[in-house]
């Protein structure tokens, strides 16, 4: 038989708020010291960014400047892209994180443009955003990726936030790898649950469960969700299937 996966001690309700009250505390100043590190962010230097650097929209090319949308600030998701290949193949951290992202009128509010650069060619991957059933800002970025990554390695994934002042743009600060949680709530959510994120580098005690698909994002042979996308009926030809 399969065994069960450990599970915390069963406490009466006030040794448990004792516990939970002492790591209030943690949270709290964790809480505190996140709010630190987004005060020295905002206290950055920032550096010039070419304007008219060029992308690729719906109505064809345009500049790093028209992406603000007449807003201030500009936050671009480097989305990652493998030429050619069908969307069980995309890359699935990237589709886990833009999934995540949806209401942006908040952002808007607060004169912030959210967009994503995508560093595939336009006709392929907007395909792909379709399919996903996304409708935030896409551009190509394919082209210009050694000026706007510039010193960054392009192929992964990258949040860069800009400012605009007048006709000029500056990057003001830019996260790789976790750094891209920001965008979205599931780990956050996943690591207020007794199992966690359920991932082989967390510190949980051993007979916790973990997960065993092929990849945290992957499973069944494509990004996890993209299931409920193809559930839905749609198709994941990218224009990309050999006729």
């Amino acid at each position: 038989m399969k065994s069960e996966p450990g599970v915390p001690a069963v406490v009466d309700r006030d040794t448990f708020q004792v516990e939970l009250d002492a790591l209030r505390v943690r949270e709290k100043a964790h809480t505190r010291e996140g709010d630190a590190i987004a005060a020295a962010r905002r206290r950055l230097p920032m550096v010039e960014v070419d304007a008219t650097t060029t992308l690729i929209g719906e109505r064809g090319a345009l500049t790093l400047l028209d992406a603000f949308e007449g807003r201030r600030m500009l936050i671009a998701y480097y989305f990652m892209w493998h030429t050619g290949r069908p969307a069980a193949e995309q890359c699935e951290g990237c589709t886990l994180y833009t999934s995540q992202v949806r209401e942006l009128s908040f952002l808007h509010s607060r004169g912030v443009t959210y967009a994503t650069f995508c560093q595939g060619p336009y006709e392929e991957s907007v395909r792909y955003r379709d399919f996903m059933g996304w409708d935030m800002p896409w551009y190509s970025a394919k082209d210009s990726l050694d000026t706007l990554l510039v010193g960054r390695r392009a192929g992964m994934m990258h949040i860069v936030c800009y400012l605009r002042q007048g006709g000029r743009v500056f990057e003001t600060y830019w996260t790789t790898r976790r750094g891209v949680e920001a965008m979205g709530n599931s780990y956050a959510l996943l690591d207020m649950t007794v199992f966690g994120r359920q991932e082989t580098w967390e510190d949980s005690p051993t007979d916790w469960p973990r997960w065993k698909g092929e990849h945290p994002y992957r499973t069944d042979g494509r990004p996890i969700v993209q299931w409920s996308r193809l559930k839905a009926g749609q198709s994941d030809d990218l224009g990309t299937t050999p006729r």
